[in-house]
């Protein structure tokens, strides 16, 4: 799967392991294509500036889900689910990761740096991308209109 991928400072935030760096080795060690919006250190950077990058490249095409991470993951989930056709979800355990896919075919994960430590972030980015979509009628009735 091709992930797209972004967060703001907080993705280097000591102390060390950084967590975008290590989210993106776990990605690539699944056997996923990511896409790095950046930024690429951890200078003070806005981050509705990589929800846009992470936004704009799954709803042109070249990533089919995203991550995005910062101090919260509210923030950036604020300014991702502006981009109609974004389904963007905090998730802090395992079952929020499971029904957001599930349930709401939620495409970008958001995660907080300050919330959860890296290994929690790396299993619920596991469910995530391993759990499907039910196709529910009422689920896709609802997306509809949560798309409209």
């Amino acid at each position: 799967m091709k992930i797209a991928l972004g967060s703001d400072h907080a993705g280097f935030e000591a102390p060390e392991p950084f967590y975008k760096p290590a989210l993106i080795a776990h990605l690539q060690a699944a056997g996923h294509d990511v896409i790095d919006c950046g930024p690429e250190g951890p200078g003070s950077v806005d981050y509705p500036d990589f929800a846009d990058k992470v936004c704009r490249e799954i709803l042109e095409g070249r990533a089919e889900m995203g991550v995005l991470l910062c101090g919260t993951g509210m923030g950036i989930s604020i300014r991702a689910n502006r981009h109609r056709g974004i389904r963007a979800t905090v998730c802090n355990t395992e079952e929020m990761a499971q029904l957001a896919r599930e349930h709401n075919n939620a495409n970008i994960l958001c995660l907080g740096k300050r919330i959860s430590s890296l290994e929690d972030c790396l299993r619920l980015m596991d469910v995530f991308f391993d759990t499907d979509f039910s196709g529910g009628e009422r689920h896709v009735r609802r997306i509809g209109k949560i798309d409209a």
